[in-house]
């Protein structure tokens, strides 16, 4: 098993919405310095929409 990722449970953080990523502990780790992407859309431009789901952010990381 993997150990260098925090285990739940974790206590409650309520935040007002938007809540912010940067309140949180542990902060989540959403890939962004250590996914490696295809290289495929390199140089290509697009227009990502979203809300506080975070998929948006994942698909911009991606």
């Amino acid at each position: 098993m993997n150990e260098k990722y925090p285990k739940p449970p974790f206590a409650s953080q309520p935040q007002d919405v938007p809540g912010l990523q940067g309140k949180m502990d542990p902060y989540p780790n959403c890939g962004e310095k250590s996914y490696k992407g295809s290289g495929r859309l390199q140089g290509k431009i697009a227009l990502i929409t979203g809300a506080d789901s975070g998929i948006g952010r994942a698909v911009a990381i991606a």
